[in-house]
């Protein structure tokens, strides 16, 4: 798909420099930049900086609507990439399970959609992108994690340790295990077994941690720790390397990762909903208490935008700052310097945002327009340099 063609936007609300400005700001050849050129008004608009969504696994719904139905990968991708467009998003990690657990959370799927997103990145829309959810204790798979990584230049990797929680949900919670399993395809023998097996290997897993971990250096991998239960996991995490805290359970959890200086990321779901929905901390409260640094659409995309404007309805924080926790934060953290921001110079990722409805009307992902609907599409259509400049469009999404 085309770049969209050199072009002003004027009338908006932009957000620059931490605040926000009444400013025009200027596209080409997919980068922001100064000068003259075709204008598109957008009074009543705000344009953002395009969202980076660190951890969704919503994507998992598109590459298998039912368990028993799975699609062709691309046909996944496809779908997700048009729905991650339609809600802001320019940047999106993919969250891909490497587990125990099998099926298409196992190191062969794992691997087949590594393969498969190289190969329709050239056509997405929004820059897609996986983040590994290694289980800790499938320490057999090791060495092919490290060569997986490596071979698809994957740059986000988390441990995951949810072996005891499935190993108590058997003994305790049968029928929700015998769900669980029907979920991934296996019976419930099958993943009992599995969880065994994955048991007898941990005193392995102290060993293939650090090998991991030097690994990760040695490549330029960011990666963290998911689900952190106690202080002492986030310590033990922290000393390997794992940086970032994804997820922490509780709120002593994530004030201690603060005070070890490691980004604390939560879901987008829970401030919309203003808790957990598996019972843990409140992402509002940490938010509140300065101890969440990012938030990130984990099973619902649409929450990501909902979740900004959320804590400025709830005079939690002002826009500047709310929407920093799915634009700049996102991209200091896993260190993507051409992104986040709206100064010139850097990659042309923004976001047209009704300032009456919040309903985003418009994306664009590196200068090329991914998405367009209601009122900013009709001012959009109207400039002429815009419509010749569209190229594809049968690939941009659209309402």
């Amino acid at each position: 798909m085309s770049h969209l063609p050199p072009i002003r936007l004027t009338g908006a609300l932009i957000l620059r420099g931490n605040e926000m400005q009444a400013r025009t700001i200027g596209l080409a050849e997919g980068r922001i930049l100064r000068g003259p050129l075709p204008e598109v008004d957008l009074t009543g608009f705000y344009v953002l900086p395009g969202i980076i969504d660190l951890h969704g696994d919503g994507f998992e719904h598109h590459m298998a609507p039912r368990p028993s139905a799975p699609l062709p990968l691309a046909a996944g991708f496809a779908g997700f990439d048009r729905e991650a467009a339609a809600h802001g998003v320019t940047t999106a990690y993919l969250a891909q399970s490497w587990s125990w657990e099998g099926a298409q959370r196992s190191p062969d799927h794992a691997e087949a959609v590594l393969a498969a997103l190289d190969g329709f990145r050239p056509r997405a829309l929004t820059d897609l992108r996986v983040q590994i959810r290694a289980e800790t204790h499938l320490v057999g798979e090791t060495d092919r994690l490290i060569e997986a990584v490596a071979r698809h230049k994957v740059g986000y990797v988390v441990f995951n340790d949810h072996l005891e929680e499935g190993f108590q949900t058997a003994r305790i919670a049968p029928e929700r295990f015998d769900h669980w399993a029907r979920k991934l395809g296996r019976s419930p023998e099958e993943l009992a077994a599995a969880i065994e097996t994955a048991r007898d290997a941990a005193a392995l897993v102290p060993r293939s941690l650090c090998r991991l971990a030097e690994a990760f250096d040695q490549q330029g991998v960011v990666y963290g720790s998911h689900d952190d239960p106690d202080v002492a996991t986030r310590e033990r995490f922290r000393m390997l390397g794992a940086s970032i805290a994804e997820f922490p359970l509780t709120g002593a959890v994530a004030s201690a990762a603060h005070a070890m200086f490691s980004p604390v990321i939560m879901g987008a779901p829970n401030v919309v909903r203003g808790k957990s929905q598996a019972g843990n901390v409140s992402a509002l409260d940490l938010i509140s208490d300065g101890h969440c640094d990012v938030l990130v659409s984990d099973y619902y995309l649409p929450a990501l935008a909902m979740a900004a404007f959320s804590l400025v309805e709830r005079g939690v924080m002002d826009l500047p700052r709310a929407w920093a926790m799915i634009s700049s934060k996102p991209a200091e953290i896993l260190r993507l310097p051409d992104r986040g921001r709206l100064d010139p110079g850097m990659r042309a990722d923004l976001v047209v945002v009704n300032a009456e409805t919040k309903m985003v009307e418009a994306t664009i992902a590196n200068g090329r327009l991914s998405y367009l609907s209601g009122e900013a599409g009709r001012r959009f259509m109207a400039q002429p340099r815009v419509i010749s400049g569209l190229g594809e469009p049968e690939a941009m999404a659209a309402e």
